[in-house]
């Protein structure tokens, strides 16, 4: 926090410089205690299961790349042909579960 007045003399002038001192020290420390987590003695730990979800969605993103690729060949060499039952049903399921898939 910054004071502009041109006004500002004596008891005035260091009381400000001395909030602006102490604002600094207060986003020093805080800097400090966000970088190494452990000047307050907070920690997070992370479990394995995040490591697990992690390494599902990779397998999933990889998975379904391959798959868009196999069927852009398919399409783009004029095999591409849909089942047009497939097609009705996912569009019913995904009516009556309300698009929630």
């Amino acid at each position: 926090m910054r004071v502009y007045d041109r006004d500002l003399t004596g008891i005035a002038a260091a009381e400000s410089g001395r909030s602006q001192e102490t604002q600094k020290v207060d986003r020093e420390t805080t800097t400090t205690s966000s970088q190494t987590g452990t000047a307050s003695g907070d920690r997070v730990e992370l479990s394995s299961g995040l490591a697990s979800v992690s390494r599902a969605l990779t397998a999933y993103g990889s998975d379904r790349a391959s798959k868009v690729q196999q069927l852009t060949a398919q399409f783009q060499s004029g095999n591409y042909q849909p089942s047009s039952l497939a097609i009705s049903q996912g569009m019913v399921a995904a009516s009556l579960s309300g698009g929630a898939e």
